[in-house]
C-alpha cells in the first residue's frame, strides 16, 4: 500500500523545521475517525509498563549529567555555557517554549539570553541580533524561535547563526558532514539526536538491524536515517510515495515514525518485537478528556505497544529528549570554547 500522508493543520514538531526551535502546532483529529481510547500513560493502558520506554526518567538524567559537566566547566575554566533565544512577535506557543527553555537552561546552570523583538521587526533589524549573538563570547548556541512573521526570510535568518553555535544542527555543512563517511558535524539535529540516544542508553542493538524511518523531513526523517546508517543498520526510508509501506515497516527491527500524521502507523505494520519510536505529537479530538483532547503520536500506540518489545508513549517519550539534546549541543559547544 502506498501511504496517505494528510496535510497536518498549523506544522507539528515533525513538519519542516526544527522541532527544537519551533513551537509545536498540535494537529487535531476528528473523534468520528476512530473512537476514544485511553492516555498511554494512563494506568488504563493495555501495554505493559515494562515495554514503555521512557523518555522523560533518561531525560532527567542527562539534564543531571550535563549540570555535573557545567559545575566543573564553571571550576576548571570559569566559563559557564550560554543559550540565546530570540523571539520575534507575540505567539502563545512560541513564548510558552522559548519559557521552557530558559527554564531548562537554569536548571544545568547555563546562561541564557533573550532578545524579545516585535512581529514588524525588520529582517535587517533582526539580521543584527543574530550577528551581535554570533560575536558574543558567552554565548555558545543560537536559536531563533519558529515561524517567524510572513515578511522575514527564515532560510536567511537561520543561515546567518554561525555554523559554531548552530546547536540544532541545521547548517548545511553540519548536514553534509553527517551524510559523508569520515566527517564528523559540529552539531546533530536535536529530535534524531534524542531518538538515538534513548536506543543507545537503552543498549537496543543497532548494528546490522534493520530500520525504518517513516517521514523523510529535514528535520527528523532525514538525519535520524543518517544516524542509523552511521550505526551500521540498514535503513529504508518510507514516506508518501512509498509503495507497500505497511510491508516494509512490518520487516523492521527499529522502527522511526515521524510523518506529522495521527496513528498512521499501524499495529500490524509492527513486527514482534520490535522497538518503536514515535517522533509525533498531535491532538486529538476526545471528548471524554478534560480539555477535549489527548495527545497521541503518529503511532496507534495501543496496536503497536502490544506487538514491539520497546515503544515510547506520548506524551513522554521522544519531546523530554529533544530539548536534554538542545542542552548537550549547547555545553559541547562550551565545551570546545574552553579548548580555545
Amino acid at each position: 500500500m502506498a501511504l496517505a500522508f494528510q496535510r497536518p493543520v498549523g506544522r507539528p514538531a515533525t513538519a519542516s523545521r526544527p522541532a527544537s526551535r519551533r513551537a509545536p502546532a498540535l494537529r487535531i483529529v476528528s473523534a468520528a475517525a476512530t473512537a476514544p481510547a485511553p492516555s498511554p500513560s494512563s494506568s488504563a493502558s493495555s501495554v505493559p509498563a515494562s515495554k514503555l520506554i521512557d523518555g522523560k526518567g533518561i531525560a532527567d538524567t542527562i539534564r543531571s549529567e550535563i549540570a555535573a559537566e557545567v559545575a566543573q566547566l564553571k571550576a576548571k575554566h570559569n566559563l559557564t555555557p550560554g543559550l540565546a533565544v530570540v523571539l520575534v512577535g507575540a505567539r502563545k506557543d512560541s513564548e510558552t517554549y522559548v519559557r521552557s527553555k530558559k527554564k531548562a537552561c537554569a536548571e544545568v546552570g547555563f546562561d541564557s539570553y533573550g532578545t524579545d523583538l516585535p512581529a514588524d521587526v525588520s529582517e535587517e533589524e533582526l539580521l543584527k541580533v543574530v550577528a551581535a549573538y554570533n560575536a558574543d563570547p558567552r554565548v555558545h548556541g543560537i536559536l531563533v524561535q519558529l515561524p517567524l512573521p510572513k515578511h522575514i526570510s527564515e532560510k536567511r535568518i537561520l543561515d546567518a547563526i554561525s555554523i559554531e553555535k548552530d546547536v540544532d544542527g541545521f547548517h548545511p555543512l553540519n548536514i553534509g558532514a553527517l551524510a559523508m563517511r569520515g566527517r564528523d558535524p559540529l552539531f546533530v539535529p536535536c529530535t534524531p539526536k534524542g531518538c538515538i540516544e534513548l536506543l543507545e542508553r537503552l543498549k537496543v542493538p543497532i548494528s546490522g538491524r534493520t530500520a525504518c524511518v517513516i517521514g523523510r523531513s529535514n528535520i527528523v526523517g532525514m538525519p535520524a536515517a543518517l544516524l542509523l546508517q552511521r550505526r551500521d543498520a540498514t535503513v529504508t526510508m518510507v514516506h508518501s510515495k512509498t509503495p507497500d509501506a505497511a510491508k516494509i515497516c512490518g520487516e523492521a527491527d527499529i522502527v522511526i515514525a515521524a510523518c506529522g500524521v495521527a496513528e498512521m502507523v499501524k499495529g500490524d505494520w509492527i513486527k514482534p518485537g520490535a522497538v518503536v519510536i514515535d517522533v509525533g505529537i498531535n491532538a486529538k479530538d476526545d471528548p471524554t478528556a478534560k480539555k477535549g483532547y489527548r495527545l497521541v503520536g503518529d503511532v496507534d500506540f495501543e496496536a503497536a505497544g502490544a506487538r514491539a518489545s520497546l515503544i515510547t508513549p506520548v506524551p513522554g517519550g521522544v519531546g523530554p529528549m529533544t530539548i536534554a539534546m538542545l542542552l548537550q549541543n549547547t555545553l559541547e559547544s562550551a565545551r570546545r570554547a574552553a579548548k580555545h
